[in-house]
């Protein structure tokens, strides 16, 4: 499956790698698939957008 990602990296992210997350959306536009940067090969998790979207709007909130 990972074929048919492109994985997209934070551009928050260095270019040295480190603690981050890669995300990308496949055919199946309703699902987000996220993956640890360090471990490209490996598995990764499949969320909802809604899902997605929720995280990621309480993340920001955290920073707050």
């Amino acid at each position: 499956m990972n074929n048919e990602l492109t994985w997209c990296k934070s551009s928050y992210s260095g270019s040295a790698g480190g603690e981050c997350i890669e995300v990308a959306t496949g055919p199946a536009a309703s699902r987000v698939h996220i993956r640890d940067s360090k471990d490209a090969t490996g598995h990764h998790l499949t969320v909802s957008r809604v899902a997605w979207a929720a995280f990621v709007r309480d993340a920001a909130g955290f920073n707050s």
